[in-house]
């Protein structure tokens, strides 16, 4: 997986990814807002990678964008995720909105330089779209899991009419009536600003409104749920791939072998060894999965709304199996890697705790319990998922 390699934006990302490392542990332990991290990626450029050219981005397919997420999760997962999700929130224009509204946000986003954050959570009902005298509407609740939210320009934000049809619009992060909160504090994924927003009779108006053609509204539009499993995905082989480069830069700085081995060092002991073996069979399975799962999830972006029920349903396979072998071997990796570190190895200092953290609360994003029961499902009895915000 090295389509970053000799890119344009290679450079960049290389830069950002050397700034983010030195100080990855010490913002791991404060947690909050990355607000020189954020403004780092606002400058790299990458911000305007997967936006198409005739919008004035870079236009880099899908796998090729993913592909920088996994790099960044290998150093620092949170900022993976915000990146993925801004990229997400633009995809989701680009699906279920109007040529005027993809030329209208696109265009902005990159004459303007935003950066985009997530008010879109499904399963979060609690935030009401009421009928508005200017004729469109007021959403009024508290969103949670609001990733990237804070220091961010625009928002995707999401609530329900009251006939229960789910309304998404586009609001400036600043709006009127807008409070993002700085309550995320959980154990991993600790400057995802993945925290609540609160919407106080906020004015979406009707354009702003992502109506044409609309929510999963056909093969095409249900690729969104798609890309952000995808995104998972990568950030879950970033994570376990960071956890085995730290792990193995322990394991060679170490000269004493455990008292009973009989190797000269523990890079030549033969349970590291078997150990080590493990790690890189599991990354390179779900490498391999991910890798397949992209190659297809890019040929069906190119059909465009030519794609079919049964076309997307292949991919939803491809990729619901990427996911779960990323997550296992990410959790995996993670958390045995400290039986080839040793005890000095969890001194807080280094806090390569991260590492199990963050992949232990992201994978928790949805269970995988249900994604295996879909595949099972697919392999019994030929049944493709079923298109809905999370498969």
């Amino acid at each position: 997986m090295s389509r970053t390699q000799d890119a344009p934006w290679t450079e960049p990302l290389e830069a950002v990814l050397r700034e983010w490392a030195h100080t990855a542990a010490a913002r791991d332990k404060t947690g909050g807002t990355a607000f020189h991290e954020r403004r780092l990626l606002r400058e790299s450029g990458l911000l305007r990678l997967s936006v198409p050219v005739e919008h004035g981005g870079d236009g880099a397919p899908w796998s090729t964008t993913l592909d920088v997420v996994r790099r960044m999760a290998q150093v620092d997962s949170s900022l993976a995720h915000l990146f993925a999700f801004h990229h997400l929130q633009l995809a989701t224009i680009r699906l279920f909105g109007s040529d005027t509204q993809i030329r209208r946000w696109l265009g902005e986003t990159i004459a303007q330089g935003w950066f985009w954050g997530n008010a879109l959570n499904p399963l979060d009902k609690s935030t009401h779209a009421l009928p508005d005298s200017a004729g469109g509407y007021l959403f009024d609740g508290r969103k949670s899991f609001c990733s990237g939210a804070r220091d961010s320009d625009r928002l995707l934000a999401s609530a329900f009419d009251s006939d229960g049809r789910l309304l998404i619009g586009v609001t400036p992060t600043n709006r009127a009536g807008i409070t993002v909160l700085d309550d995320w504090d959980n154990m991993g994924q600790r400057q995802t600003d993945s925290g609540t927003v609160v919407f106080e009779r906020v004015p979406i108006a009707m354009d702003e409104l992502l109506l044409q053609p609309g929510p999963l509204s056909s093969p095409f539009a249900t690729l969104r749920p798609l890309l952000a499993q995808s995104i998972l995905s990568h950030i879950y082989l970033g994570i376990g791939e960071g956890a085995l480069q730290a792990a193995r830069d322990a394991t060679l700085a170490q000269t004493r072998p455990w008292i009973a081995s009989q190797a000269e060092r523990p890079a030549e002991d033969p349970y590291v060894l078997a150990h080590y073996g493990d790690f890189w069979i599991a990354l390179e399975g779900a490498r391999l999965f991910v890798e397949r799962a992209m190659q297809a999830f890019d040929r069906a972006w190119q059909r465009g709304l030519a794609l079919t029920e049964s076309e997307r349903g292949e991919v939803a396979v491809a990729v619901a199996a990427s996911k779960v072998a990323a997550a296992r071997a990410g959790l995996e990796v993670a958390n045995r890697m400290f039986e080839v570190t040793g005890a000095r190895s969890t001194t807080a200092a280094l806090r390569l705790d991260r590492f199990w953290r963050n992949v232990r609360v992201h994978t928790l994003h949805d269970p995988l319990d249900y994604k295996t029961r879909e595949l099972g499902d697919w392999a019994l009895n030929g049944r493709i998922p079923k298109p809905s915000f999370y498969s």
